[in-house]
């Protein structure tokens, strides 16, 4: 009798074990699905807090406003899509930014001083920023130089031959037939850089997520001896990868010009910090503790909505660097932290 009993309370103590279980699963990806979307939940009630707020209910909640962030963003949004690509196989580029300031001035210099066609001037662009790569790359893997030492000592080469190319002026006066379709062409009232930033993101996405180039990235930044070990080229994925960052880096040069309808020779410089910032944050969503597009592009407009918001308030103009250094700072720490706990996860 005692062992009757005992078999047939089984079944019911292991349907209460099952019960528990999948509570607890629920409760697990109830979290996670918090965790990644957590920034986009901010940045929506970022922009409810501002609509609401009495100081800037009038001038927030408007086309005009919304048609302005996201444009003026696409192009911090281009730059830090180039950046995801070293830091997703653990590498840093610093020369991004002067990357992305010597393609829009050579377009102006070439277009606007000797008279290129429009095609050619962007052609030779875009050739000094892949040789800006190859150059990255050679000292990176050829000398085995740190990416960070190198990319900084490229960076300010750079910014010498931009301000010497530049006479340390302005160049203004870029085509028309390359600003129309950048800032002046919209589509529902927003420019049409936004969507050129928004189609390169949804191919960055694909390329990390679906393709051997991304899983190989990925592995190489986990772990560069297991890479080896597993037969990747860690050598060649690592110097592609900051190829491809500089080229994505002109690119963001060329939207650039065609924004601002001319070139300066050091505001370029000033997207660095912008573009490090979202990159890290966008590693807290999305895909926490991982480099992702989609995160990435989220912060981008997280932070220029926070930023907006401030100035409709009169807060002073210097605001946006302590926004953008504070954001940094913590987006690095929280990213690290998921990073880790994720690791331990996985272990």
């Amino acid at each position: 009798m005692p062992e009757r009993k005992r078999s047939s309370e089984a079944p019911a103590e292991s349907a209460s074990h099952d019960l528990a279980s999948s509570g607890r699963r629920r409760r697990l990806n109830v979290a996670d699905l918090a965790e990644r979307l957590a920034l986009p939940i901010a940045w929506g009630l970022l922009c409810l807090f501002y609509t609401l707020l009495p100081g800037t209910s009038q001038a927030f909640p408007t086309t005009a406003n919304f048609a302005s962030i996201f444009g003026s963003q696409a192009v911090i949004a281009v730059l830090t899509l180039g950046l995801l690509i070293p830091l997703t196989a653990g590498d840093y580029d610093l020369s991004i930014a002067y990357t992305l300031s010597l393609s829009a001035m050579l377009l102006a210099v070439l277009n606007v001083n000797h008279h290129w066609s429009l095609g050619w001037a962007m052609l030779a662009a875009m050739g000094a920023a892949l040789a800006v790569g190859i150059v990255n790359g050679a000292f990176v893997i050829i000398f085995g130089i740190n990416p960070f030492i190198v990319t900084l000592g490229t960076g300010t080469f750079v910014s010498g031959i931009i301000l010497w190319i530049s006479n340390s002026n302005t160049i203004g006066g870029i085509s028309p037939s390359w600003v129309n379709p950048v800032i002046v062409d919209r589509f529902l009232g927003i420019p049409l850089e936004f969507y050129y930033a928004l189609a390169l993101c949804a191919i960055v996405w694909y390329v990390l997520e679906f393709t051997p180039v991304g899983r190989n990235l990925l592995i190489v930044g986990r772990g560069r001896e297991v890479a080896r070990l597993s037969g990747l080229n860690v050598s060649r994925i690592r110097w592609g990868a900051l190829i491809v960052s500089a080229l994505v880096s002109g690119l963001a040069g060329l939207l650039y010009a065609g924004t601002t309808g001319s070139a300066d020779p050091t505001s370029g410089s000033q997207l660095l910090l912008p573009a490090y910032a979202a990159a890290f944050l966008g590693a807290t969503t999305i895909i926490p503790g991982r480099f992702n597009p989609w995160g990435s592009f989220v912060a981008v407009y997280f932070l220029v909505t926070g930023i907006t918001g401030l100035l409709l308030l009169g807060v002073p103009s210097y605001v946006q660097q302590l926004f953008y250094g504070g954001a940094l700072v913590l987006a690095v720490t929280v990213s690290q932290i998921l990073r880790r706990r994720r690791e331990l996860d996985f272990a």
